[in-house]
């Protein structure tokens, strides 16, 4: 609790709960620490780090934004990416707990991976986290147009540039879905078979998985 006070530089509400994962809520400035089994030193100071770098960098100028809602899971991917780097830079004694812990949560399979064919069938920006958070040997894989993208990821430095950079691979994925699900019609089609499955594919389930 101290240590994510002395890193935020602000008397934060530190509270630890049965929860999934750890979370920060800004209006209360309460960090929540979840009460895993065996936590490593080294995994209880990146989830602290993580949060306390929510604490210091994320802001809410975004979220009267008409398209916020939509594109809010881009910029959650994005968002854990750049305040990441940024704690990382004011505090580089958490560089090594960092890529401990994300290896311990790899092994672990937190991020359900395991035995997945992480080549195909996974969404952009979900490969784009699971490539800052496991590493490229987790066998993610992108494309040149993509890997663009994911090093523009790595340049965001505002949480405008997220929000701009959220909105531009959210167009382009649809861009991609449009483009696959205009195709599995025609093959469908082809062999006479029934588009209306298709059709009642909701476009934000295939946007973003949970």
């Amino acid at each position: 609790d101290l240590l994510a006070r002395l890193l935020a530089n602000e008397n934060l509400n530190v509270i630890r709960a049965n929860v999934k994962t750890a979370s920060f809520e800004s209006v209360t400035r309460t960090l929540t620490l979840p009460q895993w089994k065996d936590m490593s030193v080294e995994l209880e100071e990146m989830l602290i780090g993580h949060e306390v770098g929510h604490a210091l960098y994320t802001t809410m100028e975004h979220i009267d934004k008409e398209d916020f809602r939509k594109i809010q899971g881009y910029m959650n991917v994005i968002e854990d990416v750049r305040i990441e780097k940024k704690i990382k830079n004011k505090y580089p004694g958490l560089r090594k707990a960092f890529i401990t812990a994300y290896k311990q949560l790899n092994e672990k399979d937190f991020f359900g991976i395991a035995g997945k064919d992480l080549s195909s069938g996974i969404l952009l920006i979900d490969r784009i986290n699971l490539y800052y958070k496991c590493g490229f040997n987790c066998g993610v894989k992108f494309t040149p147009a993509e890997m663009d993208l994911v090093r523009r990821v790595d340049r965001c430095d505002s949480m405008n540039d997220v929000y701009l950079l959220s909105q531009e691979i959210y167009a382009f994925a649809k861009e991609e879905r449009d483009a696959k699900m205009e195709e599995m019609k025609k093959m469908r089609a082809e062999n006479g078979e029934d588009l209306e499955e298709l059709e009642e594919l909701e476009f934000d389930n295939f946007m973003r998985s949970e």
